[in-house]
């Protein structure tokens, strides 16, 4: 019998060394800084409003903005969390998004409040979910791609808050490029969809991130 010291050292030498997985907080960071770009880089091609400058001086506007951008950040730190089968023992944040999801619900509603007398509405409807979606296919893509090699054992969770946050990054683009005030329209056809694309995110998660 192979004498077992001998083997040990064998074995050993044979072992590929195992790259250690990066803290949730520097991969949130990672896919943050990933949809920066990409967001800066699509509104160099697609343009900015032609207003733009004018709407961040208007209250609700630029508050909209703050709170759709919070919920993009916080929806990262939680989905990298999730891509943990132990959640990195961090479970509390995991269910940070409800702050910023309640503040973005205050502040549309006060924005709608003030729009008054409502500001007209767009020709097109659907037509804003749909560049959304578009929009938020790859940030989708990439953060679900590096979650898979995290081993998650909440799939469902994690592919709901996923796609929330690639679709925020879509909404923000649409926000900063339409040249539209009706905060009916917005709240119809840019933000009520995250509702759907939650429970597709999670969809997608239990088939995707499922190990």
């Amino acid at each position: 019998m192979e004498n077992i010291d001998d083997l040990v050292a064998r074995l050993a030498q044979d072992a590929s060394a195992v790259k250690p997985a990066p803290h949730p907080f520097l991969l949130s960071l990672k896919w943050m800084g990933a949809a920066a770009i990409y967001l800066a880089v699509s509104l160099a091609f697609s343009g900015l409003r032609p207003d733009w400058f004018e709407r961040l001086h208007n209250t609700w506007f630029a508050a909209e903005l703050v709170a759709l951008l919070g919920i993009f950040i916080v929806t990262s730190l939680s989905a990298a969390l999730l891509a943990f089968p132990d959640l990195h023992q961090k479970r509390t944040l995991v269910f940070a998004p409800v702050l910023p999801f309640l503040v973005f619900l205050f502040v549309m509603f006060f924005a709608w409040r003030a729009d008054s007398p409502p500001a007209a509405l767009p020709v097109h409807s659907f037509e804003c979910t749909i560049g959304i979606m578009l929009m938020a296919l790859l940030p989708a893509v990439w953060t679900f791609y590096s979650m898979r090699s995290y081993a998650s054992t909440h799939s469902q969770w994690a592919g709901g808050v996923a796609l929330l946050s690639a679709f925020s990054v879509g909404a923000l683009w649409l926000r900063l490029h339409e040249a539209n005030d009706s905060i009916s329209h917005v709240i119809v056809w840019h933000y009520l969809p995250m509702l759907a694309i939650g429970l597709i995110g999670m969809w997608l998660g239990k088939r995707l991130l499922k190990w």
